[in-house]
């Protein structure tokens, strides 16, 4: 059975995250998730100067063998990382609501002073925003509650870490390094990493192609976790 390896996104958790998805796929695959430092069930100490790079080798420590990959926003640049430090491990990968850079600098300073200001409770109004298309509230409401309460519970340290991750992260160089078959997976909703985002992605690695889902924001395997175990399963068919 091929192993799937399913990361969540910066304020989730892999359940809140992947859950949906996972629970479609049982059976078919060796679901294998993972937490970013300080989120969910993870309250080791936070690394210092945490990157993305470090997350990927958290990742391929972790894993035996060959894996699939899935991932979400940060998750999908952790799939990136480990297309590009560890080819020969990774069949291919789903990355979603991602990007080979996702803001600025001065953005991700920001989020972290707001953060080590008011914690991250503080930032659950204006995520609901960014992360949800609309109508998603009023159709899963007990979906999207959990997600706003895994980012609610984050912990600041761990948080932080990861704004600091995604701050330094850039790879829109290296992409034509990518070898193994990615597919990009983009809201069309998304404010965070809108379709061209992915559309870099699919364009910039040597096998990529887009796919874009018209009900969804930036979480898509909550949003739309059918399409996304679609997609999952038509990449492990092609790389088997």
């Amino acid at each position: 059975m091929t192993t799937l390896v399913l990361g969540p996104s910066l304020g989730t958790t892999a359940t809140t995250c992947w859950g949906p998805v996972a629970r479609l796929l049982e059976g078919e695959f060796d679901v294998v998730t993972w937490e970013l430092p300080g989120h969910g069930g993870d309250r080791g100490p936070v690394p210092a100067g945490l990157t993305v790079a470090d997350l990927a080798r958290r990742v391929a420590d972790a894993v035996e063998g060959l894996f699939l990959y899935a991932g979400d926003s940060v998750g999908g640049q952790v799939g990136l990382q480990l297309l590009l430090d560890h080819p020969e491990r990774v069949l291919g990968a789903v990355l979603c609501c991602t990007g080979a850079r996702i803001g600025t600098a001065q953005s991700w300073a920001e989020r972290t002073e707001q953060v080590r200001r008011s914690g991250t409770a503080s930032l659950v109004a204006a995520t609901a925003t960014r992360w949800f298309a609309p109508g998603f509230l009023e159709r899963e409401p007990e979906r999207g509650a959990a997600l706003l309460h895994a980012l609610r519970d984050t912990g600041t340290e761990g948080y932080t870490a990861v704004c600091g991750a995604l701050a330094a992260f850039d790879v829109r160089d290296r992409l034509g390094e990518v070898t193994r078959p990615v597919v990009a997976v983009a809201g069309a909703h998304d404010p965070v990493c809108p379709p061209e985002s992915l559309r870099e992605i699919a364009d910039g690695v040597r096998h990529g192609r887009l796919e874009v889902l018209p009900d969804v924001a930036h979480q898509a395997p909550a949003e739309d976790p059918h399409e996304v175990a679609r997609i999952i399963r038509e990449l492990a068919r092609e790389v088997a």
